[in-house]
């Protein structure tokens, strides 16, 4: 209903509509070097083939009956809400409407014959999905969990054709159309090839989500899946939302940050990073120009930027290559400084691991910053600029203290790839490390610190382009210029 309308208001045929906004997204995934498997939409054939076959299964196991749907329906969230979701609330107007009490988007009350769903008795089964702590961050479990402590009322599932012209017909009655929930979530299915029976299934998945389409991914999807004989997801990876100055992005507050926008302000790798490293999956994160310019000045262009730099300037490192490592240089004041750099650089691999795998990407990259802060720490505390040429043992440690500064920014820039693919990729150019030799699997770094052969000693480095990342000019008004 909320395509159709939109779709109406500009003089557009709903598909028309749907596939203007459908490249704006596509555009942007590629203007942000964001890949995907596949890009599927509800219009394919192939898609429609999925939800035709899906609602023949839940018809045959008795899941889906005629029945009378009255009650509260959001046009805005496209979802049938009980008395209890909703409340009375004071338009700008002053008017008296009804709202979600979820969304604040008002409701309107729709009385009509539509085919239902037997959310109601599978109940039990989504209580005992939620056992295997399926949802993440723990908050989103704890809301789900209090939506099943009461009884599920039955949803309907389709909306009479005389009034939604827009969607999948039901397979056995032309005059009623799919709801648009169980049709999008199928798309999942539709990806993984279903109904072929020849392919291999994907098995449960890892869903992301937004927070705002939890209950019908926590409560509707696995209990479609269910009813139809299929495993529900593993894990549902629910985000929290951006706002802008502390406020909810809406177009009528003319607050809503545009992407393409960011992309020229800070670069695509600026806006990745920021997004990765301030979000929080828990809780609303706020978007400023100034709160982007801090971190990325921060981090980007001053920590990691300024020690690549500051080791590969012609006059500390005038021959332009990764010098030799050398054991018996190392100042005895400086083994236990030294000691430490290198334990928390040999575990970052696995710590930046552990978070991507609790799906925590922000505190992996807060990991990586951290270190990159203790080796500035550490490059600034030995001052190898001040360090003799013609005393070969402060020669020696020179080349030491470079060694171990290019083998940390070659780690950095390796676990940085899939966040910032373009930045980290212009630091190893520099750093000279071949294409093969850029990932963490079948590559060891400090392998000189341990004894142990580094083909990296004596690398000459690539072409110098520049500075990593241009500081960011914050301005008064709270915008920036590059």
């Amino acid at each position: 209903m909320k395509v159709q309308q939109a779709a109406f208001s500009l003089g557009l045929d709903p598909k028309e509509f749907c596939s203007s906004v459908s490249l704006k997204y596509q555009t942007m995934f590629n203007a942000l070097d964001i890949s995907y498997t596949d890009f599927v939409r509800t219009t394919e054939s192939r898609h429609i083939e999925a939800v035709n076959r899906f609602w023949m299964i839940l018809e045959e196991r008795g899941y889906i009956y005629k029945g009378t749907y009255e009650g509260w329906y959001c046009t805005s969230d496209e979802a049938f809400l009980s008395e209890g979701q909703t409340a009375e609330r004071c338009n700008s107007e002053g008017k008296k409407i009804r709202v979600s009490l979820e969304s604040g988007h008002q409701v309107h009350w729709v009385s009509e014959e539509n085919y239902m769903f037997r959310l109601s008795s599978l109940r039990p089964d989504l209580l005992q999905w939620l056992q295997t702590d399926p949802i993440h961050p723990s908050v989103f479990h704890r809301v789900v969990s209090h939506w099943l402590e009461e009884e599920l009322p039955d949803l309907s599932v389709s909306r009479q054709r005389s009034c939604l012209t827009w969607g999948i017909p039901v397979p056995s009655d032309s005059s009623h159309v799919i709801y648009v929930w169980l049709d999008a979530l199928v798309n999942y299915l539709t990806a993984a090839g279903y109904p072929d029976p020849n392919l291999a299934p994907w098995g449960p998945a890892t869903h992301l989500l937004g927070k705002d389409i939890l209950r019908f991914h926590a409560i509707y999807w696995p209990a479609f899946l269910i009813a139809a004989g299929l495993p529900p997801p593993q894990k549902l990876l629910v985000h929290s939302h951006w706002t802008c100055g502390g406020t909810k992005m809406s177009k009528s507050l003319k607050n809503v940050v545009d992407p393409a926008e960011c992309i020229r302000r800070y670069t695509k790798d600026g806006l990745r990073y920021f997004l990765l490293r301030h979000g929080a999956a828990e809780r609303d994160c706020d978007f400023t120009h100034n709160t982007v310019c801090t971190l990325l000045n921060s981090e980007l262009a001053d920590a990691l930027g300024g020690l690549l730099n500051r080791c590969t300037a012609s006059n500390i490192n005038p021959m332009q290559h990764f010098p030799h490592y050398h054991h018996e240089s190392v100042p005895t004041t400086t083994h236990d400084q030294l000691h430490s750099l290198l334990k928390n650089l040999q575990k970052l691999p696995a710590e930046v691991d552990h978070w991507i795998r609790k799906f925590q990407v922000n505190k992996a990259l807060e990991s990586i910053d951290a270190n990159i802060r203790r080796s500035n720490s550490f490059f600034q505390s030995q001052a190898p600029w001040k360090l003799q040429k013609g005393v070969e043992k402060e020669a020696c440690w020179k080349d030491s203290v470079l060694y171990l500064t290019l083998e940390s920014l070659r780690l950095y820039a390796t676990l940085l790839l899939p966040a910032v693919p373009e930045l980290a990729t212009v630091a190893l150019d520099r750093l000279g490390v071949p294409p093969n030799k850029r990932t963490l699997k079948g590559n060891s770094f400090f392998a000189a610190t341990r004894g142990e052969s580094c083909s990296f000693q004596g690398q000459i480095f690539g072409p110098d382009r520049g500075l990593l990342f241009p500081r960011l000019e914050r301005s008064k008004k709270n915008t920036v210029r590059i």
